[in-house]
Parts: structure tokens; C-alpha cells; sequence
């Protein structure tokens, strides 16, 4: 899921070499936490949230397979 994540969000940003992207596991659940330059921000969230949304949904989608719920969180 990190792989996923970080491949979507430097394809998306201006500052490439900004963006980590960390997962830590707990239970049942893969919580992958993506950080990008505060100038980036917009680009990854999107207009209303849209592109983080469509992120979380790619995510879930092939965390189907894993059998564990997948959290996207960003920060910057």
C-alpha cells in the first residue's frame, strides 16, 4: 500500500522529492500516512476533497485483497 500511495502522490505534486510516505500496522488495520510540502497540499486533496477521496478509494481497493482495512491519512 505504501508503494501505491507514494507513486499516486508524486504524480500529483510539484515537489516530488517532498513527499513520505510511512505505514504502521495495528490489529486489523494499515494506516499509511502520506506527507507532502505544504505547497502541494491542494493538489493532493483536490477541489472538496475529491482526489484524497479518490485516493482512499484506489487504496481500498487493493487492499481487498490483504483482508485489512486501509486508513489514508495526510499531513503536511
Amino acid at each position: 500500500m505504501k508503494e501505491l500511495v507514494e507513486i499516486i502522490a508524486k504524480a500529483l505534486v510539484d515537489n516530488p522529492d517532498e513527499v513520505v510516505v510511512t505505514e504502521t500496522e495495528k490489529d486489523k488495520a494499515i494506516i499509511v500516512d502520506l506527507k507532502v510540502a505544504s505547497s502541494d497540499m491542494g493538489k493532493v486533496i483536490g477541489k472538496s476533497g475529491r482526489i484524497a477521496k479518490s485516493i482512499r478509494t484506489v487504496v481500498s481497493a487493493a487492499a481487498t485483497k490483504t483482508d485489512k482495512k486501509v486508513v489514508v491519512e495526510i499531513d503536511n
